[in-house]
């Protein structure tokens, strides 16, 4: 960086400290992520760079912390540039700015995760496991849809009640994150043709890389204890006769979509949970771009085609994609056996049950209830372009990748 002890009078006091806001530090090999917390903001610096932020949380002038690190480092640098970067981050204490509120549900956090909650969770598990091997008729299979002979209150129970489900798979993200001490964002986003929540957690950056895998997995942990608990009362929920009540059905239908959720982690062509969690053990900056991208090459250079540019992919990344390229391959055949087998049997029922009732001798009410069905799966296509044209233009006014989302 160039020297600058003399500034303009404009310029910053380099002879008054700077008061930072209270700042995190945590090394990763030669870079080291500084942020503040409360706010989201993070910067990935050099550790001379990191060290240079530290001389001045200290208090040190920011003319004492150039000249320590010119006899550290044996270079000069321009603490003008320097200052108006953090101020631009939001590190820079101003007298006017009102103190961050308070992070709340801290406590529950630490209450959702303790030892007495892993056991319950345990033996709920435990418990629907033994009764499904016991009572197969508990057992997952696409004919638990239908709870309904009605197609539109099937699908519209199902869109609705799933929402209350997914708000405890994103919860649970954003608790064990709270646990931390890290703020969450709940935002609305699309995977492939459904409407999902999704929970940031940018704070993940500044913690320790084992600290981070429960908040990556607590999503799949809070949907397999939905299973579990949405399973067994179904069964304590019997007529008595034996039979399964009507609200039993229900129960083993949110049950069944709950479990679709699950095998959806593993479409590792998507950033899903558990691709977050192998690019967070491997260390990797980028790597679903990268992964895709070896494999775009590898379609191209059989083809004779011009090939991407790789110099910008990261070596981490470079050296993961060569064997996860191949995990994207199996994401597809898997999403597409998931497919096959848990889907398309379900999709057909609707589809079939539903054009029968367009014959001429249908009644009305199952002629309504089919038309209307067609109509919010239309809706549901049309909501989704809608996301899918907002994420595009995001993406052209934002071209930085963002953190990815749980």
């Amino acid at each position: 960086m160039r020297p600058s002890t003399d500034q303009a009078s404009a310029g910053p006091d380099l002879d008054r400290p700077v008061a930072l806001h209270p700042l995190v530090y945590l090394e990763e090999g030669d870079e080291v992520t500084v942020g503040r917390v409360e706010t989201d903001s993070y910067a990935v610096l050099p550790a001379d760079g990191a060290e240079l932020v530290r001389l001045l949380a200290d208090g040190l002038t920011p003319r004492a912390a150039a000249r320590a690190y010119e006899r550290q480092y044996g270079e000069s640098v321009d603490m003008a540039d320097l200052l108006a970067g953090l101020a631009e981050l939001g590190f820079v204490r101003t007298g006017d700015e009102p103190a961050p509120p308070p992070l709340r549900w801290q406590r529950l956090g630490r209450a959702a995760f303790s030892r007495p909650a892993w056991l319950c969770y345990l033996l709920v598990v435990a418990a629907w496991i033994t009764q499904t091997i016991r009572v197969p008729e508990l057992a997952p299979r696409p004919s638990n849809v239908f709870f309904s002979p009605y197609f539109t209150v099937v699908s519209l129970v199902l869109f609705v009640g799933q929402f209350p489900l997914i708000l405890v798979h994103e919860g649970f993200h954003a608790l064990a994150g709270r646990r931390l001490g890290l703020p969450s964002r709940l935002s609305i986003g699309h995977r492939l043709i459904y409407i999902v929540l999704e929970t940031s957690l940018d704070g993940l950056v500044t913690v320790p890389r084992r600290k981070r895998y429960l908040p990556i997995l607590a999503g799949l942990l809070a949907d397999t204890v939905l299973t579990a608990v949405l399973t067994l009362t179904a069964d304590a929920t019997r007529l008595p006769g034996g039979a399964l009540s009507g609200f039993g059905r229900l129960c083993l239908a949110l049950a069944y979509a709950t479990l679709l959720r699950i095998a959806w982690q593993a479409f590792l062509y998507l950033r899903t949970d558990i691709y977050v969690l192998l690019s967070t053990v491997l260390g990797c900056r980028d790597l679903h771009t990268t992964a895709t991208g070896v494999l775009t090459n590898a379609v191209r250079r059989r083809r004779g085609r011009p090939l991407l540019d790789e110099s910008a992919w990261h070596p981490v990344d470079r050296r993961a994609a060569r064997w996860y390229s191949w995990l994207i391959a199996g994401g597809y055949a898997f999403s597409l056996t998931v497919f096959v087998i848990g889907v398309v049997p379900a999709g057909a029922r609707f589809v079939t049950g539903a054009l029968d009732r367009f014959g001429g001798h249908a009644p009305l009410g199952p002629f309504i209830d089919s038309t209307v069905f067609f109509a919010l799966a239309v809706l549901q296509l049309g909501a989704v372009a809608v996301l899918v044209r907002r994420d595009r233009r995001r993406r052209k006014s934002a071209p930085e990748a963002p953190a990815p989302a749980l």
